[in-house]
Parts: structure tokens; sequence; C-alpha cells
């Protein structure tokens, strides 16, 4: 059952990838039988959540949209002409938004999901790990190079902290043998972690061939999560071919 509760709220601006905060009402989920808690208070957060509202409301797939519009009003990478891969790009709110900023014929979405299909965007369905999906991407991007390399991609939590970041950080890897087949010199890399232990490690292999490695969490990341996203600015591709190939020591 969802009531109703009347809730005190303001109003904040937070750029233009923030929905607004103000609200009437808030509503709460009563535990009907046969529900687990654990739905209840995923169903109650949803409601209440302006993100999900804003998402429907600006027509995006999910509140996914709004952690790379705040991403980007930080940091202003998307930008008009720009080429854009988004790997793992199913539900496709990140194709929505590449395309809105970088313009219709300039970005390709690869997932091993089918993906509804995105306006302007090319998507097809592959693993990027395979040579011949790659090949796809390649004739997508008609002889380019991607100026930048997206990937929101997460494996299904196990609920296990420490398992969930070690299987995010060997996606993030294999994103990045992907980006780099097909990044451009001073391209950008920007993908989704979950905070622990390897990440410090993840940093410092980046920082090999990227000028700049943040880490920031949008507003849109729920706060009680681990979640946050590693920002590579700045590609050298000299670089990383020379860390990828060291040299052999007699």
């Amino acid at each position: 059952m969802v009531e109703y509760k009347p809730k005190r709220t303001g109003s904040s601006g937070r750029g233009s990838g923030a929905p607004g905060q103000s609200r009437d009402l808030a509503v709460r989920v009563k535990s009907a039988r046969g529900r687990k808690n654990s739905s209840t208070r995923w169903l109650q957060r949803q409601l209440n959540d302006p993100y999900v509202g804003a998402a429907k409301r600006d027509g995006y797939r999910g509140r996914a949209a709004y952690k790379l519009l705040e991403i980007n009003d930080k940091l202003k990478f998307l930008t008009k002409g720009k080429r854009v891969v988004d790997l793992g790009c199913a539900p496709g709110g990140w194709l929505q938004v590449a395309v809105q900023r970088c313009g219709e014929g300039n970005v390709v979405g690869i997932d091993l999901l089918p993906t509804e299909p995105v306006a302007g965007a090319d998507v097809i369905v592959g693993d990027v790990r395979e040579p011949a999906d790659m090949d796809r991407v390649r004739d997508l991007l008609d002889g380019h190079k991607a100026d930048i390399v997206l990937s929101d991609m997460a494996a299904s939590s196990t609920g296990h902290k420490a398992t969930d970041h070690l299987r995010i950080v060997a996606l993030i890897e294999i994103s990045l043998d992907f980006a780099h087949e097909v990044l451009a010199e001073d391209g950008w890399f920007v993908v989704k972690i979950l905070q622990g232990g390897a990440q410090g490690d993840l940093q410092r292999t980046l920082a090999q061939c990227f000028d700049k490695v943040r880490v920031i969490k949008p507003p849109a990341s729920r706060s009680d999560s681990s979640e946050a996203y590693i920002v590579a600015s700045g590609y050298r591709p000299d670089a990383a071919a020379a860390a990828a190939s060291p040299e052999v020591q007699a």
C-alpha cells in the first residue's frame, strides 16, 4: 500500500544535470503480505527519488542519465562534434545524453543486451572483448578514433562488497583494453567504480597513459553507495603502448 505524507522541502539547482528538489509530498510504502522488507524499502526509495521522477519528466531512460550530466556539468567534455563510444549502453540513458551534447551521428553504443534504438546513435548487440565486435565499432566510427569512451557497466551485485568491487575492477580493465584500441590522443575515459582496495592500483595504471585521473561522485549517485566515477583525461597512446610493452630486462 502506498500512502502520501506531507513533507517540507526546499528547492535547489545543481546545474543542468540536477532535477528540482521541491516536492509537496513524500511517499511512504506499507509492507504488503508476501512482499520482502527489502522490496518495500526499494519501492519507497524509488517513489521518493527526485531523479526517478525527473527522468520520466525529461524523457530519459533512467536516473543514471543525470550522473553523466552532472559529471559533464563539472568537466565539460561532452561537446558538439565529439565522437563517443558507450560500453554497456543498455538501457540507453547515457546514449541519450551523449547525442544531446555531441550531436547525431557521433555516438556508438554496444551492449550484450538488446537496447531500444536511440535517435542519433548507432547501437549494436555485441561483446567488447570480441575482435569481431571491436571491428563493428570501428566501422561505425568510419575510420575515426573516439574522443570519449564511457562505461557505466557493473556486474550483478553479490551482496559482498569486496567481491562486487573486484568484479567491477575487472570490467574497468576490459573497458580500458577496449579504449586502447579506439581512443584518440587527448581523449577521455569515464567509468563507474565501486570504491575499494584495488582502486589505487587501477588509478596508477590509468595515470601511466592519461594526463589526469579524477574520482567524482556526482550528486545523482546515492550517498549510501560506494559508487563513484573515474574520469581520466588527456590520453597518451605512446605512453599506453610503452606501459603495455615494458622493456625486457636482461
